[in-house]
């Protein structure tokens, strides 16, 4: 992969992959920046999310579940000082629909975390990370199941 990042002024950059797509990246208004983009570690989160959501959506489709709605959420504290890492982070899946099998969505992210997931490979080793999922019914209201996927 090969990216390039061009300064636009203060704390503001825009960064290009080998895709072509532009991604714009700014700080805080107290360390310099204007505010208008996201931060650097927020990517990484972002990065994240979507890489295990991609595979786990991915398998769950082709396992046929009956998916209304889908969310990833990842709760990633950081250390209070510099350089102020992610400490650890909890992936959170959110399955909407009816009769999901919860065993399917187990191997999804058993799937995700132990096999396919660079960003989740990579980053485990550097802090610890937690799997948890909850299936909830159609209208995403009524938590139906939920657990946390424990490799092994």
């Amino acid at each position: 992969m090969e990216v390039v990042l061009n300064w636009k002024g203060k704390m503001a950059f825009e960064g290009k992959s080998d895709t072509g797509f532009t991604q714009k990246m700014d700080a805080d208004t107290t360390v310099g920046g204007e505010n208008s983009a996201a931060r650097p570690m927020e990517f990484i989160a972002i990065g994240l999310a979507g890489c295990t959501a991609m595979d786990v959506i991915s398998i769950l489709q082709k396992k046929k579940q009956p998916i209304k709605d889908f969310r990833v959420q990842v709760h990633a504290p950081r250390a209070d000082e510099h350089p102020k890492v992610f400490t650890s982070a909890v992936i959170e899946y959110l399955v909407a629909g009816r009769d999901v099998d919860e065993a399917a969505l187990l191997r999804a992210i058993g799937l995700s975390a132990e096999k396919y997931c660079p960003a989740q490979a990579m980053l485990s080793k550097a802090f610890p990370m937690q799997l948890v999922y909850k299936i909830l019914d159609d209208d995403g209201e009524t938590v139906l199941k939920q657990g946390e996927y424990k490799a092994g």
